[in-house]
């Protein structure tokens, strides 16, 4: 475990300076209230990509506290391949730590429940890229598991996003115990939907 993770924070140095940085916050709604924020800052130099995610949720029930959720992840990609990962996650208490680097040309992941090992170009769950659309799995970095997953289009629909309205393509990604939609506009990730427990609706609106 030790060695996998200092692999991964070597291979997780910073980015030059003059590289590119996009951002991308989110507001988060359970059904149609707010409960959090979630912030995606892509910092690019070429193929070489560094991702983190922020995320932080709380809902309240009687001015008391229902729900938690924190999460914090950095990847590094080279192209549309995960080559680096470190994610730390509180889930209602429940914490998850998913450190993973390429090692001898394989993807190693080490995780709360083992140790896995992947061959081939791996990617995550990473929405802000539109390629995932053509994948047949995917990394979820909360858990470390690679899950299998079928993504249908499901139509256009006229989004209002940053003061603007827009034609944003939707698309569901189907998994084990997974069901995501998406919509982009052009290649731009602008709205997220997902089940939640008890019948709701956990959604992302880009601010």
């Amino acid at each position: 475990m030790r060695s996998i993770f200092l692999a991964a924070m070597l291979l997780l140095t910073p980015l030059s300076a003059g590289a590119e940085t996009r951002v991308w916050e989110f507001r988060v709604l359970l059904d149609d209230r707010e409960v959090g924020r979630h912030r995606f800052t892509l910092r690019a130099t070429g193929e070489q990509r560094e991702l983190r995610s922020e995320a932080q949720f709380d809902v309240r029930l009687l001015f008391l506290s229902a729900y938690r959720y924190r999460h914090e992840a950095l990847e590094r990609w080279d192209g549309n391949c995960l080559r680096s990962l470190a994610a730390r996650t509180d889930d209602n208490g429940e914490r998850q730590t998913v450190n993973a680097a390429v090692r001898g040309g394989r993807f190693v992941v080490e995780r709360v429940n083992g140790r896995d090992e992947h061959e081939g170009c791996v990617m995550s769950f990473a929405y802000w890229n539109p390629q995932i659309l053509k994948a047949k799995q995917l990394l979820n970095v909360q858990t470390g598991e690679l899950l299998p997953v079928n993504v249908t289009p499901q139509g256009d629909e006229v989004l209002a996003t940053r003061g603007e309205v827009r034609i944003a393509r939707r698309h569901r990604i189907s998994a084990p115990r997974l069901q995501i939609d998406l919509w982009y506009a052009g290649e731009l990730w602008v709205a997220l939907e997902a089940p939640a427990a008890g019948g709701r609706r956990l959604r992302y609106e880009l601010m």
